[in-house]
């Protein structure tokens, strides 16, 4: 596992809605500390850090280690609230992690060699079903990434969750069937065109040419009328 993030925090005496902003104008985000059967406790941490860690895109699945007024403890982020006019980062619980804890994390999926996929290369699209996959893991190997290879794979051709090699102790949450990550599919009529659609279904050509000339008597008749 990879060395856990330095994050500065504070504790917070004041509480409530009037806490909470004077922390902001402040630059900072309150929060909640809990878990590892201590007392909850009510914090703040950066904003630029936190605003920061969330385009990395796995701020929920990263170990950081929380300087608490100079108290150290490892943590990882359980819930983000997020404002909803500006989508910006108001309020971040942390739960701590001890020796040993099991954590629940989305950790994202990478699909790699495309260009060897024959599938793709006759036109086909890579459909992708999960972009993360839910898994219960030990805090201290929580996998950065899931690889999945596209070399071989035909249209019509899936990718299960059980054709992913999982680290060790690492195991979906998700167990009672295979599901599919992904899918090779072809392009359908309906991306083709209108025109393609309908050529497609058995007996559109035939049934076009009726239905022409019975529009064209139609104006005929508009006409003498």
């Amino acid at each position: 596992m990879a060395e856990a993030l330095e994050l500065k925090g504070w504790t917070r005496a004041r509480t409530g809605k009037g806490g909470a902003r004077a922390s902001r104008r402040e630059g900072r985000i309150p929060g909640i500390l809990y878990g590892d059967k201590a007392t909850p406790q009510i914090i703040d941490v950066d904003y630029k850090a936190i605003n920061t860690q969330l385009h990395t895109g796995h701020f929920q699945s990263t170990i950081f280690m929380l300087d608490l007024d100079g108290a150290k403890t490892r943590v990882i982020p359980r819930q983000v609230q997020l404002d909803p006019i500006r989508d910006f980062p108001i309020h971040v619980d942390f739960m701590r992690v001890g020796e040993h804890s099991l954590v629940t994390v989305e950790v994202p999926v990478r699909f790699l060699n495309e260009v060897a996929s024959p599938g793709i290369k006759r036109g086909g699209i890579l459909n992708v079903v999960r972009h993360e996959i839910q898994v219960r893991c030990p805090a201290d190997a929580i996998p950065e990434h899931f690889d999945v290879d596209l070399t071989g794979l035909e249209i019509g051709d899936s990718v299960h969750i059980s054709a992913i090699a999982l680290p060790e102790g690492v195991k979906p949450t998700s167990t009672e069937r295979d599901f599919t990550v992904a899918t090779i599919v072809g392009r359908s009529a309906e991306e083709a065109g209108p025109a393609a659609a309908a050529v497609a279904e058995p007996g559109a050509e035939e049934a076009a040419a009726p239905a022409e000339a019975a529009g064209e008597k139609d104006k005929e008749k508009r006409k003498k009328d």
